[in-house]
């Protein structure tokens, strides 16, 4: 059977429902796409000292404050820079903002305002309503390639996210490579993707928490598929 290695940037808590929805999500996709796949939890702490290109595919997990961000960050780069498919959900999300303002638009204080509530250049500052263990309706933007994915306008997904994009620094972030492809009925942002990169994507939703209710994902199974297609399988 095909084999992929796929990393999970995040620090692993078995408590945390997004932490238990991964493997079962992962093993879902791989079954529907005849793959084998083995997933390596990597603390944020250990990234620095791990050689990424011996995986497939980068998946940065829920869970923040991370352990060490610049871990994370650093992984973000790692993927984006090198065209390894990526998939960030919930802190992946707000991690691929902040990495892509200070290494792509060259913001060097870009911040999260969780880990960094005083700082003046907050990118990922708190929602204005927090959705915390809720599920909500959301919008794919037409022609994105998240909406390609689910191949709808419109899908339901959980949450349990305090933070997400300051709205002050949409128009200068997203204008592309980096582009949003989600919103919801606040019209803020709750996904993006790198148009010239072929497969990057992350979401402030957690589409892993389909598994814990025996559902696949649409989302996970693309990068299951695009881990596979990146080692020309």
């Amino acid at each position: 059977m095909k084999e992929l290695s796929i990393v999970l940037i995040g620090d692993f808590d078995p408590s945390v429902p997004a932490h238990q929805g991964i493997p079962l999500s992962l093993d879902i996709a791989a079954e529907d796409l005849k793959l084998k796949v083995t997933a390596t939890w990597l603390g944020t702490n250990q990234v620095k000292d791990t050689e990424l290109s011996q995986f497939d595919g980068i998946w940065c997990v829920p869970k923040t404050p991370y352990a060490d961000p610049d871990g994370a960050l650093m992984a973000i780069r790692y993927a984006r820079e090198n065209l390894l498919p990526f998939l960030g959900t919930c802190g992946g999300f707000q991690h691929v903002v902040v990495e892509y303002a200070r290494n792509v638009i060259g913001w060097s204080d870009a911040a999260h305002g969780e880990s960094e509530p005083d700082a003046s250049r907050q990118v990922i500052s708190p929602l204005s309503c927090a959705l915390v263990e809720t599920t909500e309706q959301i919008n794919l933007f037409e022609h994105s390639q998240l909406a390609s994915i689910y191949g709808t306008p419109s899908i339901h997904e959980g949450y349990r996210c305090r933070y997400g994009l300051n709205t002050a620094f949409r128009e200068a972030l997203l204008q592309g490579p980096l582009v949003a492809s989600a919103d919801d009925d606040t019209t803020e942002i709750r996904a993006v993707e790198l148009t010239i990169h072929p497969f990057f994507i992350a979401t402030l939703f957690q589409p892993e928490r389909a598994a814990l209710s025996d559902k696949r994902s649409p989302l996970i199974a693309a990068f299951v598929n695009a881990c596979a297609q990146n080692q020309g399988l």
